[in-house]
């Protein structure tokens, strides 16, 4: 997934995937080397002008918009080193984890773990602490142990273990606040298969005892209808057998038609005809099937999503999962009509990156959606109010309507990370409106 505009069209207002954000910058940048990338800030940083990079533009957030450079990184993407022994690969900052994903298994390797789906680029998904699900298995930028960044001032910085570790350890999740990253180096694993299996469970029997459900699997979550009390589980499993991939008629049917097609074509009839809302609520509960199979992992992990959307995602201590699984229910019920889109649950591992959402605690996450087009503030708002009860940090590429006041109490090292904001970026040169609001004002 690519860039919401054509790219030889300068007159097109750059968007995001979900079509919720988009921007008018002064000129559209499409580096091909990192000294390009650098010649490109010094310029921009000269003029007055602030510079945002952005990936393949699905954050649901305004992190990557600006009204002055864009640097569109499309252009700075491939696999650039290898080493099959040790597993470790440095790859263009623009390159899209489908395609890594592919490239990897080529040579028989695989990332650790993934989201459900895989159109990021990989300094977007990282740079967002995008995660997947897995109780012992921390975010994507846990697999970071490098990385190339262009300063505020235009410098070249070369991180890893050897070169300005602890700076390292801060820019894995930045938001783009730190400067623009060129190159990531990730540890990769081995290529594996999973065992996925899906069920259909009752909620509240499964909520009993969550904890138990997550660590039942190696890649454990759920979706739950909202307003019922009816819950799709997936859990994953390493296997060393072969892949019995469903046939592709059946992957076509089940993963492009129904989940894609019937399921857009479900949320367009609820937004055009309301009072068809519940009916097609049971439709969906009805036609909720179980399935089995063993596959690839990232064919496991991510999967086609056609079907546009608004999404806020919260991470909260993972003991606190039960009791805020049902304050929510509970608000649900208070609405007029409860939204058509599963909410879904995960896991993930503490980690020691200073912004990341996962930063020294064990998480569970709840995300919830809403149908384009289709009011989702009270909804996102009434979610919110209760993930504050349980310090929730929200996910960085994702909607919320905190600020750099509300979350700075929830990180322990959030001081750490302004004052390196500061040194990189001394005069603002990667500012932006939700910048602004969620991390506050550069202070040199």
């Amino acid at each position: 997934m690519k860039l919401a505009r054509p790219a030889s069209t300068k007159d097109s207002k750059p968007s995001n995937w979900a079509g919720n954000q988009s921007c008018d910058p002064v000129t559209i940048e499409q580096p091909e080397t990192t000294e390009e990338v650098a010649a490109i800030v010094t310029r921009a940083a000269l003029r007055g002008q602030r510079v945002k990079a952005i990936g393949a533009g699905h954050s649901f957030t305004s992190a990557a918009m600006t009204e002055g450079v864009m640097v569109d990184l499309e252009r700075l993407s491939g696999l650039q080193k290898l080493d099959t022994e040790t597993g470790l690969i440095t790859v263009g900052a623009g390159m899209i984890l489908d395609d890594l994903n592919l490239k990897l298994d080529e040579v028989g390797l695989a990332l650790p773990n993934l989201g459900d789906i895989a159109v990021q680029s990989v300094a977007g998904a990282t740079a967002t602490a995008t995660h997947g699900t897995g109780t012992t298995l921390g975010n994507l930028a846990t697999q970071i142990v490098g990385m190339q960044i262009v300063t505020g001032t235009g410098q070249i910085l070369q991180l890893d273990g050897d070169n300005q570790p602890d700076l390292l350890r801060f820019a894995r999740v930045s938001v783009g606040a730190l400067g623009v990253v060129t190159s990531v180096t990730l540890q990769t694993v081995p290529a594996f298969n999973l065992h996925a299996v899906e069920q259909v469970v009752d909620l509240e029997a499964t909520c009993e005892d969550i904890e138990d459900f997550l660590t039942s699997s190696d890649h454990a979550e759920l979706f739950w209808f909202p307003g019922t009390t009816t819950c799709l589980t997936k859990q994953n499993n390493r296997t060393t057998k072969q892949p019995e991939p469903p046939s592709k008629a059946k992957y076509f049917i089940d993963k492009i038609v129904l989940e894609n097609g019937v399921f857009d074509l479900i949320n367009r009839t609820s937004r055009r005809f309301p009072s068809t809302t519940e009916r097609l609520r049971k439709l969906m509960v009805d036609a909720a099937s179980e399935r089995e199979l063993i596959d690839k992992s990232y064919r496991v992990f991510a999967s086609p999503r056609h079907v546009k959307f608004v999404e806020m995602e919260y991470g909260i201590p993972r003991e606190a999962l039960g009791e805020v699984i049902g304050r929510v229910n509970a608000g649900i019920k208070q609405m007029e009509t409860a939204p058509l889109f599963p909410i879904e649950v995960r896991a993930s591992a503490a980690d020691d990156i200073p912004l990341s959402t996962g930063y020294r605690r064990d998480s569970a996450w709840v995300a919830v959606h809403q149908y384009k087009g289709m009011e989702h503030e009270p909804y996102f708002r009434m979610v919110e109010g209760i993930m504050d009860d349980y310090d929730g940090r929200p996910h960085w590429g994702k909607m919320h309507f905190q600020t750099a006041e509300t979350l700075a109490p929830r990180y322990p090292e959030w001081d750490g990370f302004a004052q390196v904001r500061s040194e990189l970026d001394p005069e603002g040169v990667f500012r932006n409106d939700y910048l602004d609001r969620v991390l506050g004002v550069v202070e040199s």
